[in-house]
């Protein structure tokens, strides 16, 4: 398919009128926007997805050991996030909010990414180096800034877009809406990945909006919406794929920036200090389970021969490897608890320094050991 034609696909429906490649059983239901992707390119994009469920899994391990500190689960949630970051070019920005570790995983994820999970500032700042943004927990914070970003690209020729993902609590903020905005109004390339998971903690999307649909939204700022089955990997890289496409080269009357509406669930809980099972039932949770990512995709690959029991296999234990390797080396690394005064202001607040005094007295009468005896 030509790239106009695609464009065409995508672009020409209204925002409920979901794209979808492959069905909850891995079957390709639109021949027409399925990608022409290497098999190499496709069994890589099947490991990160599978990295990223292991790493969820052993990050809720060492949380619940004591290991890291408050982590956001992104079970269910891989298809959006490996497929949407193989659509761009390596050169290209990405922003997110807090539960897109899968987008990070794509990028190669260095150790210090766990070093932040663990309690370290630092850590956000080696995502500089593959182009990732550092992470923002603030709720839409992060959005003015990368579409400042994305108009400052604009302005200087750049041809790099910024990908920025949320989640569907977002749009209820201020910052959402002001970036929409500020981005259709000044055209800047910036995609915007909102991920529809139905949850934003406990309030259910329904609750967030009287809107039919998050990617309707885009339209109030003067460009397009699209909705996607964000637990299909092809439908969101097809989507990503097109929507970069237009913010490097618009056609006429076109706006460069694009609103991605994922939809799609998140598994557990919003963060490991959440209990969903008071405000969402377990058959809720099974109905999303049976559309499961990874499952749909291995179908998919299997039925094409691009993947077999050796292989995943072979993928399995280079998974178990690197990750033992990640947490390894973010385990050795330097801890100072002083460290966490040093991110807080530029200039420490009075009542800062009387803290850091505070727990300087407490080490030196009591000793690191005693203090982090939790008998």
């Amino acid at each position: 398919m030509s790239q106009d034609a695609l464009e065409a696909a995508v672009f020409d429906r209204e925002p409920d009128d979901r794209v979808q490649i492959l069905d909850a059983d891995g079957t390709v239901v639109a021949p027409a926007l399925e990608p022409a992707l290497e098999p190499e390119t496709l069994r890589a994009m099947y490991r990160d997805m599978r990295f990223s469920r292991r790493f969820d899994e052993r990050m809720i391990s060492l949380q619940r050991q004591g290991r890291l500190g408050t982590y956001a689960s992104l079970a269910g949630q891989e298809g959006s996030q490996i497929g949407s970051t193989y659509a761009l070019a390596e050169a290209d920005l990405l922003s997110f909010q807090y539960r897109e570790h899968g987008a990070v995983a794509a990028r190669g994820m260095p150790w210090e990414y766990l070093y932040y999970w663990m309690g370290h500032e630092e850590g956000n700042a080696a995502l500089a180096e593959i182009n990732v943004f550092p992470l923002n927990i603030s709720i839409g914070g992060h959005l003015p800034h990368t579409v400042g970003w994305s108009w400052a690209a604009k302005l200087k020729d750049d041809e790099r877009i910024c990908l920025t993902h949320f989640g569907d609590g977002s749009t209820s903020e201020g910052d959402f809406h002001e970036a929409m905005n500020f981005a259709g109004v000044f055209d800047t390339p910036t995609i915007f990945f909102c991920n529809n998971n139905q949850w934003a903690i406990s309030i259910p999307r329904e609750d967030q909006t009287a809107s039919a649909t998050i990617a309707q939204k885009a339209h109030a700022y003067g460009f397009d919406g699209i909705q996607v089955d964000g637990m299909d990997p092809l439908a969101s890289y097809v989507v990503t794929k097109a929507a970069r496409e237009r913010a490097l080269e618009p056609g006429d009357d076109q706006l460069r920036p694009t609103l991605i509406e994922a939809i799609q669930y998140r598994y557990g809980a919003h963060t490991t200090a959440d209990d969903p099972s008071v405000y969402r039932d377990d058959e809720e949770v099974e109905r999303w389970r049976a559309k499961d990512p990874i499952d749909r995709f291995e179908a998919y690959l299997r039925n094409d021969g691009v993947l077999d029991d050796e292989r995943i296999d072979t993928i399995e234990a280079e998974i178990d490897d690197t990750l033992a390797a990640l947490i390894d080396r973010a385990e050795a690394g330097e801890r100072d608890p002083l460290e966490m005064f040093e991110y807080t202001y530029d200039e420490p607040t009075p009542r800062l320094e009387e803290q850091r005094a505070a727990l300087e007295t407490l080490r030196d009468t009591h000793g690191d050991d005693e203090l982090l005896d939790y008998e």
